[in-house]
């Protein structure tokens, strides 16, 4: 019944789109923001619905970085390791967030899928280096400090919704 109600959401998002082909970068983009990743088995729907070859599905979901071909979080930290966020030391920043989440080089996911860090080659926030984006917001001139209570503010509210629901 999950799998079917899955399937149904992809099928919106492509009837929204036209059911065209020629836009599969934004039916991906809305299927990612639906799933947080693209799915394979949705992948393989997408390319059947569009009556193009799955190749070239995965061809654009590999292409771009934007896409994630692994689940993700809910809430996606990115890390500017830029070179105006480095010399400001933004490794310990991501040193604090690794320890706090329990995650290492090979795993940038917390089993409970509630956060993903990410290593980013530039936010386009020099004056605010080192930076933090986690999702829309952004948090300038962090320290290790800092980062780890955003964190266990993040944490706090989660366990609070978890707790009302």
């Amino acid at each position: 019944m999950e799998k079917q109600k899955k399937f149904e959401k992809v099928m919106e998002i492509i009837e929204r789109n036209g059911a065209n082909a020629a836009r599969l970068i934004p039916i991906l983009q809305e299927i990612q923001d639906e799933y947080r990743y693209l799915p394979e088995e949705i992948m393989d729907f997408t390319a059947t619905c569009l009556k193009i070859p799955p190749a070239r599905v995965y061809g654009v979901a590999t292409f771009y970085s934007h896409f994630a071909l692994a689940p993700k979080g809910k809430y996606i930290i990115k890390v500017c390791d830029g070179t105006a966020c480095h010399v400001k030391r933004s490794e310990t920043l991501i040193d604090a967030i690794q320890k706090k989440l329990k995650l290492s080089d090979g795993k940038n996911t917390t089993d409970d899928m509630l956060f993903t860090m990410e290593t980013v080659s530039c936010l386009g926030a020099c004056g605010l280096a080192p930076v933090v984006v986690i999702n829309e917001d952004i948090y300038g001139q962090m320290t290790a400090d800092k980062v780890t209570a955003v964190l266990e503010g993040i944490i706090k509210k989660e366990a609070a919704n978890n707790a009302n629901n």
